[in-house]
C-alpha cells in the first residue's frame, strides 16, 4: 500500500471507535480490540490455515501457539519469507523495544517470547534496537536516564534466549553517531516522505517536536540490511519483523519508501495486545503499575495484582456463575492463559469449566497466578545469570555467524 493510499484509507475508514497508533491503544467496549477492523484499517493480510500449513511444510515445525491461536493474526508478505526459506535465500529479523522503564512487563515478553521460537525455527540473524532516543522525545527522561534504561532492558532481552553468535543488539543514542551506513539510510528516508505524509500517518501536529516527526525514519533504518555493514556488508537482504500491531504504521511507510531506494520492502507478522490488568480497552503498560505484571515482581507481587486488578467475567455470585457461567471473551485471567498455557487441550479444558460453571472465577485466577509465577521465576533465574560481558558480547561489531 502506497503512502497516498494510506492516507485515504486512514481518512476513509470510522476511527472514532477505537484508536490504535504506535502511543495510544484504547478499544470500546470489554472484549478489546476489533482486529479485523484493523486488518481492513491498515491493508495487512489475515494469517491463513493455508499459509500455516505452507509454514509447516517448508520448517518442518509446527507453528507456535501465538500462531494456532491467533494471537500472531496478520502479515505483510510473509509468503514470500517462506519462499526465501524454501529456496535457502537469506533473510533477518529485526524487532526492538523503547525502553519507558527499568524492567519488561509481560506484555513486552510476547514479542521477544515469539522472536526468540523464530530465531530457532529459521535459523537467521537477529537485530534488536533499542530507541532510547524515542523514550527521550516523548517522555520526561534525560537522554542519560533513557539509555541508562535501555542497557537495564538489554539484560532482559538476553534473558529471553537470544542465540549470541545471530544476534545484535544495539541503542540509538550510542550505534547511529558511529555507523555512517545507518545514518545515511537514515537521512534517505527522510528524504523520501514529507510533513504532510508524517502528519497523515502518524497524527503529528504543529505542537510536535521536530525530533518527533524525524523519529520515524530511525525506526525504519534497521529495516535495511545495509544499515548494519559489519553484519551484511553492502548486501540488500529482506527483513522479517515480528511486532505488535501499533508498531505497524512505522513500516508502512517503510515499505513506500523502499523501492523508491532500491532496498527490499520489510515484511511482518503482527500480533495482538496483551490486554490491562484492569480489562481488554487497553493494552498492558509500563506507565500503570498496577496494571501490569512485571519480570521483575515476586511471586507475592503477581498473587496480589491478579487478584485485585485482573479484571473477571465471572458471575455477581456463585450461585449465578454456577448456573449461567463466565464470559471468557472478556475475562483477563483467561485472555493471558491464552498467552501464557502453551498446551492447547488444557486451555481447552479451563475454557469448557469455567463457561460451564464449573470453574470459579477464583480458581481461574489461581491458575494463572501459578503458570506468571513459574514463567517469571525461570526467567528472573536466566536474568541473573546476564552479565556485563555477555551484554558487551551481544552489542559487539564484531562479525556474527
Amino acid at each position: 500500500m502506497t503512502t497516498q493510499a494510506l492516507q485515504s484509507n486512514l481518512e476513509n475508514c470510522d476511527i472514532a471507535e477505537q484508536v490504535i497508533t504506535p502511543w495510544d491503544v484504547q478499544g470500546t467496549d470489554e472484549k478489546g480490540i476489533d482486529y479485523d477492523k484493523l486488518i481492513k484499517k491498515f491493508g495487512s493480510q489475515k494469517l491463513t490455515t493455508e499459509l500455516l500449513d505452507r509454514f509447516t511444510k517448508i520448517t518442518g515445525h509446527q507453528p507456535h501457539h501465538f500462531l494456532r491461536r491467533g494471537i500472531v493474526f496478520s502479515h505483510r508478505d510473509f509468503d514470500h519469507i517462506l519462499t526465501l526459506k524454501e529456496q535457502g535465500k537469506p533473510f533477518y529479523l529485526y524487532t526492538g523495544r523503547g525502553p519507558s522503564s527499568g524492567s519488561l512487563h509481560m506484555g513486552h515478553c510476547v514479542p521477544f517470547m515469539f522472536t526468540k521460537w523464530l530465531q530457532d525455527v529459521f535459523d537467521v540473524p537477529l537485530v534488536i534496537q533499542m530507541t532510547d532516543d524515542e523514550k527521550f522525545l516523548w517522555k520526561d527522561l534525560t537522554l542519560e536516564e533513557a539509555n541508562k534504561l535501555a542497557y537495564q532492558n538489554i539484560k532482559d532481552i538476553i534473558a529471553f534466549g537470544f542465540d549470541p553468535e545471530k544476534t545484535f543488539i544495539f541503542c540509538d543514542l550510542d550505534y547511529i553517531p558511529s555507523c555512517k551506513e545507518f545514518y545515511w539510510n537514515m537521512n534517505r528516508i527522510q528524504k523520501c516522505v514529507n510533513f504532510n505524509q508524517a502528519q497523515k500517518i502518524f497524527g503529528f501536529d504543529e505542537t510536535s517536536y521536530i525530533g518527533k516527526v524525524s523519529f520515524p525514519a530511525i525506526q525504519a533504518t534497521p529495516s535495511f540490511s545495509t544499515s548494519f555493514p559489519h553484519l551484511f556488508g553492502n548486501r540488500k537482504i529482506p527483513c522479517l519483523i515480528p511486532c505488535a500491531i501499533d508498531q505497524d504504521p512505522y513500516f508502512r511507510m517503510t515499505r513506500d519508501v523502499a523501492p523508491r531506494l532500491n532496498l527490499p520492502k520489510p515484511c511482518l507478522l503482527h500480533s495482538t495486545f496483551l490486554p490491562a490488568l484492569q480489562g481488554a480497552q487497553t493494552k498492558m503498560s509500563s506507565s500503570e503499575v498496577n496494571s501490569a505484571v512485571e519480570v521483575c515482581d515476586t511471586a507475592n507481587q503477581i498473587k496480589k495484582k491478579i487478584n485485585k486488578y485482573a479484571f473477571s467475567g465471572g458471575k455477581t455470585s456463585v450461585e449465578e456463575h454456577r448456573e449461567f457461567g463466565g464470559d471468557t471473551s472478556v475475562d483477563v485471567s483467561y485472555k493471558y492463559l491464552e498467552f501464557f498455557e502453551e498446551d492447547d487441550a488444557k486451555l481447552a479444558k479451563i475454557k469448557e469449566d469455567y463457561e460451564s460453571g464449573a470453574m470459579l472465577t477464583g480458581e481461574l485466577k489461581k491458575i494463572l497466578i501459578e503458570k506468571l509465577q513459574g514463567i517469571v521465576k525461570a526467567f528472573q533465574e536466566r536474568r541473573a545469570a546476564v552479565t556485563e560481558s555477555t551484554v558487551e558480547q551481544f552489542m559487539s561489531r564484531d562479525p556474527k555467524s
